[in-house]
């Protein structure tokens, strides 16, 4: 299976996410990307389609801590940034979108980093 297929088959998988996750202003739908190298997070109100906030293994802060963005400490600290952030913009509550990845690794590291840093979802 080439790696076209993969990611045919992830984006297909996600259209199919989609259709159940939806975003508000009080409840963004927050979305995860992986590449073999870093990993992002951002929360999106669907309705007014922004982008609430973001974060990545790019940001200042995790950069200077992680030396490889694409491991499962580092998605740990991503989560930890964005936590952080919603808490900031007066956010609770998410609804998580794994974007048709896998729940395990570095999507479920950080989604167990932002609940533990005050999530719900």
């Amino acid at each position: 299976m080439s790696s076209k297929d993969k990611v045919a088959r992830r984006k297909r998988r996600h259209k199919h996410i989609l259709k159940r996750c939806f975003g508000t202003g009080e409840k963004p739908r927050v979305i995860v990307y992986r590449s073999l190298k870093h990993f992002y997070v951002q929360a999106v109100d669907d309705e007014a389609g922004i982008v609430i906030t973001g974060a990545s293994t790019f940001s200042p802060s995790i950069c200077s801590e992680v030396s490889y963005g694409g491991n499962k400490p580092a998605a740990g600290k991503v989560g930890e940034l964005m936590a952080q952030r919603l808490k900031e913009k007066g956010i609770s509550k998410i609804v998580f979108d794994r974007a048709g990845y896998k729940y395990h690794g570095r999507v479920k590291e950080c989604a167990e980093a932002m609940r533990k840093g005050g999530m719900e979802f």
